[in-house]
């Protein structure tokens, strides 16, 4: 029997390893499928980071970072080869680093979109020839995508690793988090100011990413990722077809009319009269020549029509502006989302991304709205329940009391004896239901006692009368 299945294990796994010859396992596939499907290329180092961020604390012990590299991602390159034999998968070039990049073909573009679980419609392109001239800008997309993920290690997967690791593990798990899943973002994602979500006309723009982590408050952010080669001006026009993409309204399934962004995604709708466009986050990745300490106070006196608010009732009101936020990639990587890295414009401090993209000032001003709002609303119950108890106090003095034992009436006797107050036949307006059944029962007794008395007394005086003489 051991022979037996000995031989069976060993004939099913030459099946596995001619169906995957690289041995790669179900869920190694789908993870490279879901990150593909988000990211369309990226290399195995940036889908190990993501998908199985405990591999980077492992093989630390390798002499030199191209060897911890090549073992730290070995099982996602054996995915990718296996993918690639599916004809999931193919090369897409390499990096300016010499990094292989991989994307999906058209047929793995279809296996990611069950994986993630989104429409084909939304997977946007396979990214083919992106790599062509290094995919710089892939890449701090990719990289943004990561820094704002955070992906946390499983610390149960390094029980065996040196003391170091271990310890640098406990520290990004300890770390502050990111936002939300790799299903959380998007890229590529077409916002057309003409034609269609399938086949946008012309003056639209592309999102770089986009993010949907409600789970997070973060219900929508679009994010532009600039390498610093594009001057403010550039980026500006970039703005104005957002700017065009959010005004733009289309007749909705209940046939009436919305934005079209809230016919994909869901946010915040209006609250108080207040209804700002869901804000924009540019990163500036340093790597061109321009200096983002210089596009930024430009960015924003050009942009200021698009982003500037209203005074309000002690707060700024943003109704219909775009809440524009910029920060750089160096400083998201070290900080995260909640490092206060982040610069919204027309504010003069830096903010962490929940703040940056809200309006503190305002939720604040409600905030104390409403708290005196509760307060008068108890002040007015109370003085309610104060009122009512007088009421019932006053009512409870004006109770009548039983002529007879003294007891106070209940309400029934008390609307009875309202409703008949004259004394008659069998009824006592001034006593209680048992004291008034008991006088009238000596009552009637009283009367059947006159009745006998009176028959006796007319007794005797026929007897009397026909008595001998």
């Amino acid at each position: 029997m051991q022979l037996v299945a000995s031989g069976e294990g060993v004939e099913l796994m030459a099946g596995r390893r001619l169906t995957n010859p690289a041995g790669s396992s179900n869920d190694l596939r789908g993870d490279v499928l879901r990150v593909l499907g988000v990211l369309k290329v990226a290399t195995a180092d940036q889908i190990q980071r993501i998908a199985s961020p405990h591999l980077t604390y492992r093989h630390t012990t390798k002499p030199t970072a191209p060897e911890r590299k090549t073992a730290r991602t070995a099982s996602h390159a054996g995915a990718l080869s296996d993918l690639r034999k599916h004809g999931l998968a193919e090369n897409g070039g390499t990096t300016r680093a010499g990094e292989s990049l991989r994307n999906l073909t058209t047929k793995g573009l279809e296996a990611a979109s069950y994986e993630l679980g989104r429409p084909l419609t939304e997977m946007g392109s396979t990214a083919r020839g992106a790599g062509s001239s290094g995919a710089t800008h892939p890449m701090a997309v990719n990289e943004t995508v990561i820094a704002l993920l955070r992906p946390k290690p499983d610390l149960r997967l390094l029980t065996r690793e040196p003391a170091e690791a271990k310890a640098a593990a406990q520290a990004a798990v300890d770390a502050p988090a990111g936002v939300g899943t790799i299903a959380s973002y998007a890229t590529e994602v077409p916002l057309p100011a003409t034609g269609t979500w399938g086949a946008p006309g012309k003056g639209g723009a592309q999102a770089d990413i986009v993010l949907t982590a409600p789970q997070d408050q973060i219900p929508l952010l679009f994010i532009e990722v600039d390498n610093c080669h594009e001057t403010a001006e550039e980026i500006a026009a970039k703005l104005l077809k957002y700017s065009r993409f959010f005004k733009r309204q289309i007749k909705d399934t209940d046939c009436k009319n919305k934005p079209m962004w809230r016919t994909r995604w869901m946010a915040r709708v209006a609250e108080r009269g207040e209804a700002p466009h869901p804000p924009v986050l540019i990163v500036f990745n340093h790597i061109g020549a321009r200096d983002p300490n210089r596009t930024v106070p430009r960015l924003q006196e050009l942009t200021r029509p698009l982003w500037a608010g209203e005074p309000a009732d002690g707060f700024t009101s943003y109704d219909r502006k775009i809440p524009i936020i910029a920060t750089g990639l160096r400083n998201l990587r070290a900080h995260g989302p909640g490092g206060p890295v982040f610069l919204r414009f027309g504010r003069t401090h830096m903010q962490p991304l929940h703040e940056a993209i809200g309006n503190p000032r305002r939720d604040a001003v409600l905030a104390r709205r409403a708290e005196r709002m509760k307060a008068q609303q108890e002040e007015y119950q109370e003085q309610l329940r104060r009122a009512a108890e007088q009421k019932r106090a006053e009512r409870e003095a004006a109770r009548p009391s039983c002529a007879g034992c003294g007891r106070r009436f209940d309400n029934d006797r008390w609307e009875n004896t309202r409703l008949s107050p004259t004394p008659g036949n069998r009824w006592h307006p001034t006593l209680c239901e048992p004291c008034e059944a008991k006088t009238v029962a000596t009552e009637d007794q009283a009367e059947r006692d006159r009745l006998e008395q009176e028959a006796a007394e007319k007794a005797r005086g026929w007897r009397s009368r026909f008595r001998p003489g």
